[in-house]
């Protein structure tokens, strides 16, 4: 046994990470799309123990190739995930190249109030250029799209503040709901975007939503999650401490999985890609039984703080997660489930931070 604890997500996006995975998903592809679906698949994954769920998204739709039925919007899925659930963290994908910073923060932080404090957010920065003409603009350079997302982080992160924890007042006798001197303008200026704030939407319960940032975006410095796709263990050590030096206080490995399930991991593979091949993203591919990927989890370990896993097909390889390789995980000590009604900060050792405006009116005073 261990005091250690391996963080554990869980992407959810459609009927899985495999392109081909509507097509072994068990169901027609209309059925990916309704709440009946996502009920489902989230209810599992909860009661599994995960301590986060993510939703990617794109600004472009899926082709027919990766999921017939398409895909909803990340964020309304994570909203809808909120009512159903009470201890799994939510973590949608949003876009900074696509989706107004205001705008951004705002309904990340309604997640967050909604959720009760389980709101995170997986920072997306699809730069291509029919991703950008789905909002009339142009393409900019790879290294622009890094620092616009450097820009909108922070800038979320001010708009979080922007409203004090005690900002509202209610104050029945003289008729006011807040207290105007703890709200702030943020009037900040980025590179390519001004915001003066405030939010309209109080400071999330969490103080700030939980930021996951891919590693290949650096902003480990901007980030409380650094998502790393490392081939091997000793690359994976190395990046994991230049995001820790940096000042992110986590990182997750990313991982593929095809698990054996009724036949073997890496039959279930081939038959997948017969019929789409899967290309390589980056992330280690695990394929084979549960015993050992409960192996890889557990020598991963001493290298990060947890992993965020990425089923072929969730209909096939959540059970085998749910019913071997979390209990097995569990035995060991590296894994325990969330406890109802804790926020995800909680979840993941994370402090509350104390509000910048209210910090620098106490110095000030």
């Amino acid at each position: 046994m261990t005091d250690r604890r391996l963080l554990l997500a869980i992407d959810l996006d459609g009927d899985g990470a495999h392109p081909a995975a509507w097509r072994h998903s068990g169901r027609p592809p209309a059925q990916t799309l309704t709440a009946a679906a996502l009920r489902r698949v989230v209810g599992n994954v909860e009661a599994a123990g995960f301590a986060l769920a993510t939703f990617d998204d794109a600004p472009l739709p899926p082709s027919r190739t990766h999921d017939a039925a398409g895909r909803l919007e990340a964020g309304t899925r994570a909203a809808f995930a909120a009512t159903l659930t009470h201890r799994i963290g939510l973590a949608p994908t949003l876009h900074t190249t696509t989706t107004e910073p205001f705008h951004l923060a705002t309904q990340l932080a309604s997640l967050d109030h909604a959720s009760r404090g389980r709101a995170a957010w997986v920072v997306g920065a699809a730069g291509t250029e029919d991703d950008l003409a789905t909002i009339g603009a142009q393409a900019p350079a790879r290294e622009a799209v890094r620092r616009e997302a450097a820009d909108v982080v922070e800038v979320t992160r001010l708009l979080w503040d922007s409203w004090q924890d005690d900002a509202v007042i209610r104050d029945v006798a003289t008729g006011r709901y807040l207290d105007p001197g703890r709200v702030h303008h943020v009037n900040y200026t980025g590179e390519r975007f001004t915001v003066a704030g405030p939010l309209i939407t109080p400071r999330p319960p969490q103080g700030q939503v939980v930021v996951l940032a891919p590693a290949e975006l650096e902003l480990d410095a901007h980030a409380d999650v650094v998502l790393v796709g490392e081939p091997d263990t000793g690359a994976l050590a190395r990046r994991a401490e230049r995001a820790r030096e940096a000042g992110a206080a986590l990182v997750f490995a990313e991982i593929e999985v095809v698990l054996d399930a009724g036949e073997p991991g890496t039959r279930r593979l081939a038959a997948l890609d017969a019929a789409t091949p899967w290309p390589g993203s980056g992330r280690p591919r695990y394929t084979g039984p549960a015993s050992g990927l409960v192996d890889l989890l557990v020598s991963l370990a001493p290298v990060v703080d947890g992993v965020r896993l990425h089923p072929a097909v969730l209909a096939t390889d959540l059970p085998v997660l749910a019913g071997d390789v979390l209990p097995a995980l569990a035995a060991t000590g590296l894994h325990a489930a969330p406890e109802p009604g804790a926020t995800l900060r909680t979840t993941l050792g994370l402090s509350r931070p104390a509000n910048r405006f209210a910090v620098a009116a106490s110095t000030t005073a």
